[in-house]
């Protein structure tokens, strides 16, 4: 019978033969006790908040599973992209090269011994440290307004990072090393393919070059959908993509990729609850197994990125189902035909679709420039229309939103991407800001009010800020609440500002019973019958919102804004 680590090497060869499964990370003993990982996050503890060593307020909340970048406008490193050299300076770990390598190394290697792959690991990737310095929003529309400063800071971080990997590497000889840098949603990269190939490609082949030229195995969590990128990571070098949720048809990317890089993941966390039970998780695990198993170059594991469970119960029971699969006969090939988007993907992607008619009209012109992100043209059509005498109310409807509906929609069909949206919400915005004296004279109001927040627990506000943007650009006016915030407050909120919708998000399974708590005390107020809830975040779905009994669950932002917009009209 082979060992977890002869296994992973016969995975990694276009012709290997593994007799069996790898049970999650059986093959790779992670081992953070070096130098580097202490230096630069060895200040994080649970129930505080700490300056990282770029000068990143770090904050790990009570009940949180793990630390999170704070990055308001206050608190943010990075506060001018274009002068990003006066703020950011890269921690020196030029005086680490004296530390005591050798024991770290001989406690590693020990630990691994001759059966596992003596793995280290590599946190806050190029993409995620650009964002934990300028915040979320700002790093996406920096790509576009910003690009040669983009590609500047791009390639400092990395130059930090060689220096970090070549020190790790040499210093410790491992045989494989994890990194991580997260490129998009369960559903969607955070950019479009172009984007992420002009900006992030060309680094990582870089990063991953010293790595496999030393001989060690490159492995890459990023739990995300990214379908459209796949045949780029393989090339650049990156031998195991760990974290590969479910949404990206795991036996489409098998067929696909035949061999070029292993797939690891597959276990979401749907069934990573304190309610999920046994039964639940096997039937989940085994299902997960036996669709994608038999494809080959695949190891099934939960999609974290690192060796656990939030709940400490899950974990055990899907390793156990996976060793009770390998018991059972499986001979045989399993290939699901792509999806017309999923081949799309794998082809490319999309950014805008068919190319839009130029349009003479003027209202055409402003959604189409919204759409576009053009923030000037977008300023000088909504003056030219006030001047031609249209209302403000039909600027904002005909003009203004039906730009960002149709963004809206092309963003849930995943033709385009955040930036995108960014880009056309701050176009959005500037164009009402302009509007704000010509709609209080002509009476315009906007069409009702939503108060918006992460539920108490969790501190992500990605989603968040993106259902914001889509709402305020359908005529909603959004008080966003920010992150970690209790049912009292949510509740509280709607009744004191008289709110038609309380919109709740949650990333963390831990969380998500959260809004069950929200709506269980709008119930108790009495204000269900005039107050709709509505919920999203990854690991909900439609079955938790009926379970809960919140009035709607979507998928995505754009999805969100619109059934807003429709709840609103529905209730009068």
């Amino acid at each position: 019978m082979q060992t977890p680590k002869e296994l992973l090497l016969e995975l990694l060869k276009p012709d290997g033969q593994p007799d069996r499964a790898l049970v999650q990370y059986e093959a790779f003993s992670c081992f953070f006790g070096e130098p580097i990982s202490a230096y630069l996050r060895g200040n994080r503890k649970l129930g505080e908040t700490v300056k990282d060593r770029w000068g990143t307020t770090i904050a790990w909340e009570e009940g949180s599973a793990g630390a999170m970048p704070v990055t308001t406008d206050e608190l943010k490193v990075l506060k001018d992209i274009t002068h990003w050299r006066d703020y950011v300076k890269a921690p020196d770990l030029s005086h680490l090269a004296d530390e005591d390598w050798e024991t770290a190394r001989i406690v590693g290697r020990k630990a691994a011994g001759d059966d596992r792959l003596f793995t280290v690991f590599m946190g806050t990737g190029i993409f995620e440290q650009c964002h934990f310095l300028m915040g979320f929003e700002d790093t996406l529309t920096a790509l576009y307004e910003h690009p040669q400063e983009m590609h500047e800071l791009i390639d400092y971080i990395l130059q930090y990072r060689l220096q970090y990997v070549t020190m790790l590497l040499d210093k410790l000889k491992p045989d494989a090393l994890l990194s991580h840098d997260d490129w998009g949603t369960k559903n969607a990269l955070f950019m479009k393919p172009e984007m992420w190939r002009e900006f992030f490609k060309e680094p990582y082949r870089k990063f991953y070059g010293e790595v496999r030229k030393r001989g060690v195995i490159a492995v890459h969590h990023a739990d995300s959908y990214l379908v459209p990128i796949v045949d780029d990571m393989a090339e650049i070098g990156i031998q195991v993509w760990q974290g590969t949720l479910p949404e990206n048809d795991i036996p489409a990317l098998q067929e696909h990729l035949n061999g070029r890089m292993v797939l690891m993941g597959g276990v979401g966390a749907a069934i990573d609850r304190v309610d999920a039970t046994e039964e639940e998780i096997r039937a989940y695990v085994r299902a997960t197994c036996e669709a994608n198993c038999p494809g080959g170059y695949y190891i099934p594991c939960i999609t974290y990125g690192l060796p656990k469970s939030v709940y400490p119960h899950v974990e055990p029971i899907i390793s156990d189902e996976i060793r009770a699969y390998n018991e059972s006969l499986h001979i045989r090939r399993f290939v699901r035909p792509m999806t017309p988007r999923r081949v799309a993907a794998v082809n490319g992607g999309a950014f805008f679709g068919a190319a839009q008619e130029e349009s003479t009209d003027l209202l055409s012109d402003l959604s189409a420039a919204l759409y576009k992100g053009q923030k000037k043209k977008v300023l000088t059509l909504t003056e030219q229309a006030v001047n031609a005498g249209i209302t403000p109310a039909v600027i904002l409807s005909d003009g203004l939103m039906d730009g960002m509906n149709k963004i809206g929609s092309d963003f849930s069909a995943g033709k385009v991407f955040v930036p995108e949206m960014l880009m056309a919400a701050r176009c959005m915005a500037a164009a009402t800001e302009y509007l704000k004296p010509f709609m209080v004279a002509g009476g315009s109001e906007t069409i009702g009010r939503a108060c918006l927040g992460t539920v108490q627990g969790d501190m992500h506000d990605i989603g968040k800020n993106l259902v914001r943007i889509m709402m305020e650009g359908a005529g909603i006016e959004v008080l966003d609440l920010g992150t970690d915030v209790s049912a009292e407050t949510f509740v509280q909120t709607a009744i004191d500002k008289k709110c038609d919708i309380i919109a709740l998000s949650s990333l963390l399974t831990t969380s998500m019973n959260n809004m069950r708590d929200v709506v269980t005390l709008a119930e108790e107020c009495g204000i269900r019958d005039r107050v709709k809830i509505m919920i999203g975040g990854a690991p909900t779905s439609q079955e938790f919102c009926d379970e809960i009994g919140a009035d709607l669950w979507t998928e995505d932002a754009g999805a969100a804004a619109r059934e807003a917009v429709r709840l609103i009209k529905e209730k009068g």
